[in-house]
């Protein structure tokens, strides 16, 4: 009987039936999207931590930390970006294992069977006799037969159809993206220490004038976050705030007159004051 070779072919059709692209694909697309995902976690850390959005112009400012110590017997502020003493979380996934094992079943069996028999007999009263004078012969004859064929033929084919898929993912913190150095890099060096009730900047703090010249003041002053505010500036000769004679970036120029005892300006910006003196020859 010749080999049934539909098993086989159960067994082929099943293998080709395998949704390999699933498979293999779904771990990897999986992969891709905990990856976007990581990076949208790190976007909301820095926008969430470390920037702070105005609600009215939606402009973004990074959220600085302050704080005091002393140095050199005077108490200071040392204004430090958030995001540059804290660690952004980076998450990315470095290898992807797929281990795919596939095992074939199918079965088929067939049994067949073929018996035949036949008998014949064949006797009967057939007698001669033969005679010569005196003697005579005499036989007779008797024949039968029988056939009889029997043949069975059993075949049984068996396979499965198994398989089993091991998916191993390795993650850790990846290196920062270069345009996050470099930010990190330009806040590091904006690392400032400042007084905590500001500072005011004179060209001088007395002045020599020939009589009924005026003597130019230049001023400057930072908050304690170290910001710039010329606007915050104002100059008081005895009760009557001087007119700025011109704001230059984040300077302010005035023009003050001296006396021969020498006159006293003082110099205000918030919590901050400064006299200067004006005095004629």
């Amino acid at each position: 009987m010749a080999i049934d070779s539909t098993p086989s072919q159960v067994a082929t059709s099943a293998l080709t039936a395998i949704p390999f692209g699933s498979i293999i694909g779904g771990p990897l697309k999986a992969c891709i999207e905990a990856q976007a995902m990581a990076a949208q976690t790190s976007w909301n850390f820095i926008k969430e931590v470390g920037l702070n959005t105005n609600p009215d112009t939606g402009e973004k400012s990074a959220v600085n930390v302050a704080f005091q110590f002393i140095k050199d017997g005077h108490t200071v502020q040392l204004n430090v970006p958030l995001l540059t003493i804290v660690p952004i979380p980076y998450i990315a996934i470095s290898d992807i294992d797929i281990a795919f094992k596939a095992n074939i079943s199918a079965s088929s069996s067939s049994y067949s069977e073929t018996s035949s028999s036949q008998d014949v007999n064949a006797s009967g009263g057939f007698k001669a006799s033969v005679g010569w004078g005196p003697f005579k012969a005499e036989a007779s004859f008797n024949a039968s037969y029988s056939s009889k064929k029997d043949s069975k033929a059993t075949q049984n084919s068996q396979y499965s159809v198994e398989y089993t898929m091991d998916v191993a993912v390795k993650a850790g913190q990846d290196s920062m993206p270069a345009g996050m150095a470099k930010v990190l890099e330009i806040l590091g060096n904006s690392l400032s220490v400042e007084n905590p009730e500001g500072t005011l900047g004179v060209n001088a703090k007395e002045f020599t004038v020939e009589n009924g010249k005026k003597a130019t003041l230049i001023v400057t002053y930072k908050d304690p976050n170290g910001l710039y505010k010329p606007e915050e500036i104002k100059v008081d000769e005895k009760g009557t705030i001087l007119q700025p004679l011109s704001v230059d970036g984040d300077s302010v120029t005035f023009e003050l007159s001296g006396s021969a005892s020498g006159e006293k300006f003082t110099i205000t910006a918030e919590k901050c004051t400064m006299d200067v003196m004006v005095k004629e020859k």
